[in-house]
C-alpha cells in the first residue's frame, strides 16, 4: 500500500499547532504492528509531499498535482482536515461518480474561506462541483453549528449522528452506510480521529464527548477495506502535542495498517 506524509496544519488556521508532527510519528507506530488483525502482513510505501507551510495555494497546488499523479489505491497521513480538499479535488478527476465517506465529529460545512480551512472544506468541495451531494456521507457527528444542519438538510447529505449508534447499534448503521457506498465508481474515506471518544483519542484539537471506542472504529475501518470500490483514505487532525501517551498517534497507526 503506498501511504502519503503530508505534514501541514496551515489549514487549521493557527489553532492546531503540532499536527505537522503526526504523519513521522504515525509511520513511526505502524510499524510496531507485525500483523494486520487479518493475519496477513502489512506492507507500506512510504512518500512525502513537500508542502508549503506559509502559504496555502501552493499548498494545495502541489497537493493536488502530486494526487493527480499517484495511483490508487493510496493512504494520506496529514496534517489538518484541509488537506481533504485538494486531495479529493484530484481524486475526484479520476473517476466518473466518486463518493466520499467522512467519519467526524463535526460536518465541516462552516461559512466557507478562501482557500478551503478545516472548518468548511467539505461544503467548498459541494459547492465548487467536485462531489455530489448526494454522494457524501457523513458518520460520527455530534456537535454541529444551525446553519450547518440548514447546509446538510438544504442539500440531502446522508449523515449518521452519534446518537443513531446508540439507538440502533454499530451493526445495523454500518450497514446502511456500507450501502450507500457500494453505490460510487470509487469510494474515499476521510476519517478525522475526533470521531473517536476522547477517552480513546485525546491527541486532537476539538475533543468532544461521546464519540465512538477505538474497537468500534477499527469494526468500520475494516468493513469498509472490504469494499472493491474503495480507492483511497486519509487520517487527519492528529496531534501529538496534545496527545497521552502517544495513545492517538498509535491509534491512528493501527488505523493505517489496517488499510493496508
Amino acid at each position: 500500500m503506498k501511504f502519503i506524509k503530508i505534514s501541514s496544519n496551515i489549514g487549521a488556521m493557527d489553532k492546531k499547532k503540532g499536527i505537522e508532527l503526526a504523519p513521522g510519528l504515525i509511520v513511526k507506530h505502524m510499524k510496531d504492528f507485525f500483523l494486520k488483525e487479518n493475519d496477513l502482513l502489512p506492507i507500506f510505501d512510504v512518500s512525502e509531499i513537500d508542502v508549503d507551510g506559509l502559504n496555502m495555494q501552493n499548498n494545495n497546488k502541489k497537493i493536488f498535482e502530486y494526487i493527480a499523479q499517484t495511483d490508487c489505491p493510496a493512504v494520506i497521513l496529514g496534517g489538518d482536515h484541509s488537506i481533504t480538499y485538494p486531495c479529493f479535488k484530484a481524486f475526484s478527476k479520476k473517476f466518473d461518480n466518486p463518493g466520499l465517506i467522512i467519519f467526524d465529529a463535526h460536518p465541516d460545512c462552516e461559512n466557507n474561506f478562501s482557500p478551503p480551512t478545516h472548518e468548511d472544506f467539505l461544503k467548498v468541495l459541494i459547492i465548487k462541483n467536485h462531489v455530489k451531494a448526494e454522494n457524501v456521507v457523513l458518520v460520527g457527528l455530534r456537535n454541529m453549528h444551525s446553519k450547518e444542519l440548514e447546509f446538510l438538510k438544504k442539500n440531502k447529505i446522508k449523515y449518521f449522528a452519534m446518537k443513531e449508534f446508540s439507538c440502533d447499534g454499530c451493526m445495523e448503521v454500518s450497514d446502511a452506510f456500507m450501502n450507500v457506498s457500494r453505490r460510487f465508481d470509487a469510494l474515499y474515506l476521510s476519517i478525522d480521529i475526533d470521531v473517536v471518544d476522547p477517552a480513546f483519542a485525546p491527541g486532537t484539537g476539538y475533543i468532544e464527548p461521546g464519540g465512538f471506542t477505538s474497537r468500534e472504529l477499527l469494526f468500520f475501518i475494516q468493513r469498509i477495506r472490504m469494499l472493491k470500490n474503495l480507492k483511497m483514505a486519509d487520517i487527519v487532525e492528529v496531534n501529538p502535542k496534545k496527545d497521552v501517551n502517544n495513545i492517538t498517534v498509535k491509534l491512528a497507526a493501527k488505523i493505517a495498517v489496517e488499510l493496508c
